[in-house]
Formats: C-alpha cells, sequence, structure tokens
C-alpha cells in the first residue's frame, strides 16, 4: 500500500503556505499563550493554560500531518484517460444500483459539491487500474461490496 498522496498544485500550494503559516506565526502564538498563562499563577488549576497546552498539542499534530502529507504527494494535473487513477472524478453504481461520484485523492484538494474517497481505503486500492463497465469487489467492516465504474474523468480547476 502506497502513502503517497495525489494532490493538485493549487491544494499543494495551500497547504505548504499552512504549514509556514503553522511553523513560524502559529508556534510563536502559541508560545506567547502560553507564557501569558503561566503569569496567572498556580498551574495545577489554570484552565488558560490547560488549553493553550492543547491548542499547541493540535497544532503540533497538524504541522506533522502536513510534514508527512507534503512529503508524500505526488502533484500535478489530474490523470487523463478511462482508467481510475489518484486525482480522477470516479462515478460507481453498487448492486442496489445506487450511484455515487467522488475525486479519488485527498480530501484537502476540497473539490466543491463532490465527496472523496481516499486511494489508500479499501474502496480505493479497490478501484486503481479499473476501466469503465469494470466490476471491482472490496472488503470493509460491514462485509464485502461490489461497484461497478460508470464514469471516470479527471478533476477539473
Amino acid at each position: 500500500m502506497s502513502d503517497a498522496v495525489w494532490l493538485s498544485q493549487s491544494a499543494y500550494d495551500r497547504l505548504s503556505a499552512e504549514l509556514e503559516e503553522l511553523t513560524t506565526e502559529g508556534r510563536r502564538r502559541a508560545s506567547k499563550a502560553i507564557e501569558i498563562a503561566r503569569a496567572h499563577g498556580d498551574l495545577r488549576e489554570n484552565a488558560e493554560y490547560d488549553a493553550a497546552k492543547e491548542e499547541q498539542g493540535k497544532m503540533e499534530g497538524r504541522i506533522r500531518q502536513l510534514t508527512e502529507m507534503l512529503r508524500s504527494a505526488k502533484v500535478g494535473e489530474a490523470p487523463q484517460g478511462d482508467t481510475v487513477a489518484a486525482g480522477m472524478v470516479v462515478t460507481t453504481v453498487d448492486a442496489d444500483g445506487d450511484s455515487d461520484t467522488f475525486l479519488l485523492g485527498s480530501r484537502e484538494d476540497r473539490p466543491e459539491g463532490i465527496g472523496v474517497v481516499s486511494a489508500n481505503s479499501p474502496l480505493g486500492q479497490a478501484l486503481m487500474g479499473a476501466k469503465v463497465g469494470d466490476t471491482v469487489a472490496y472488503a470493509a467492516p460491514a462485509g464485502t461490496f461490489e461497484v461497478k465504474v460508470t464514469a471516470v474523468r479527471p478533476l477539473e480547476g
């Protein structure tokens, strides 16, 4: 299983800017908030200090997440063609006839009005390399499911 995630250039640029802001101004703001909270006295009963430390922890977690994602990202234009790949918008239909359209990629791309399925998820892995008309099966916690690929297209914009 690959840990690489497909990102459009705009998403990569936005996430890089977020990481830069968090590692510079974000860390300075967190340190200042902790310093101010410490000045209020006893740390054992200091809710402001606890809240500042918790926010700092969340920010450091996001920094780690962004660092790893950007390190392993495949960046560029969405793939072309009729084969399912990360970065493609895929439409499937299940055994009940329910249709679903989603980006096979990263939620960080934030496509408007369309869901996202990770290429590393069971469904994403089953779809990789499939073509329109192919039926794929994948295992999920609720059982094994089959979907038929009915359309594949690149993500616009």
